[in-house]
């Protein structure tokens, strides 16, 4: 039993900054990759960023230079700083994660419930 719990949305002005956290808990066993996703109002799920056990990083083309994903392994936590946020920044953002759970040492995708992310003059 796995859980991704994200914190730290919220309204923001145009420029603004915001950074988002994303703990995972439960019957962790082995915690892979880790990413962010957003989906905003009409439009698929896309990538954000995303964050290997190594600390390989991968950015969207859209948030590269403005977004920072980054992962501390020792509180099974991931974070996105996001800065000079754009209106086309609003969206759901969705925490992910690959991780291998204790229970039977199975391995599957999970995610957490959303957070809002709006910005907005």
């Amino acid at each position: 039993q796995v859980q991704l719990v994200e914190s730290g949305g919220g309204l923001v002005q145009p420029g603004g900054s915001l950074r988002l956290f994303c703990a995972a808990s439960g019957s962790i066993f082995r915690i892979y990759d880790m990413g962010w996703y957003r989906q905003a109002p009409g439009k698929e799920r896309e990538l954000v960023a995303t964050i290997t056990s190594g600390g390989n990083t991968n950015y969207a083309d859209s948030v590269k230079g403005r977004f920072t994903i980054s992962r501390d392994n020792a509180k099974n936590t991931v974070y996105l700083q996001m800065n000079s946020l754009k209106l086309e920044d609003t969206a759901v953002y969705y925490c992910n994660a690959q991780i291998r759970s204790r229970i039977g040492l199975r391995d599957g995708n999970y995610w957490g419930q959303g957070t809002q992310v709006t910005v907005s003059s």
